[in-house]
């Protein structure tokens, strides 16, 4: 591989951090005009709100290692708190969820491309 193919750009993983959490709150107001039906996907949208502005807030975006060590610091964590959620667990396990995909995707420094509203 060269080493352009694997340097770590901070700005990039800014902007998808960004695009992440205003594709939540898109999907968090699609999820709540649904109703009672679609709770799941209203604490799954809201979980990848919390996660990306975590990450965001903690500036370290910049950083490879650093940026790790956040998620890693975030994973850690024993409880998650948001209001106005449905379901404390069911939130958790998708904040969870979350942030091992950003730290499977920072390990590998593949993904912060991906920009697209609907992802995988």
């Amino acid at each position: 591989m060269t080493d352009a193919a694997t340097a770590w750009d901070g700005d990039k993983v800014r902007i998808w951090l960004e695009r992440r959490q205003a594709a939540a709150r898109l999907d968090q107001a699609a999820a709540d005009r649904r109703g009672y039906a679609a709770q799941d996907d209203y604490d799954q949208a809201a979980a990848e709100e919390w996660a990306c502005r975590a990450l965001q807030a903690g500036g370290h975006a910049g950083d490879r290692d650093a940026f790790a060590a956040h998620v890693k610091a975030l994973l850690a964590q024993d409880e998650y708190r948001q209001t106005g959620i449905n379901d404390d667990r069911r939130f958790e396990r998708h904040v969870r969820a979350t942030l091992r995909k950003v730290a499977r995707m920072t390990k590998a420094n593949d993904g912060f491309a991906n920009t697209l509203r609907y992802q995988d």
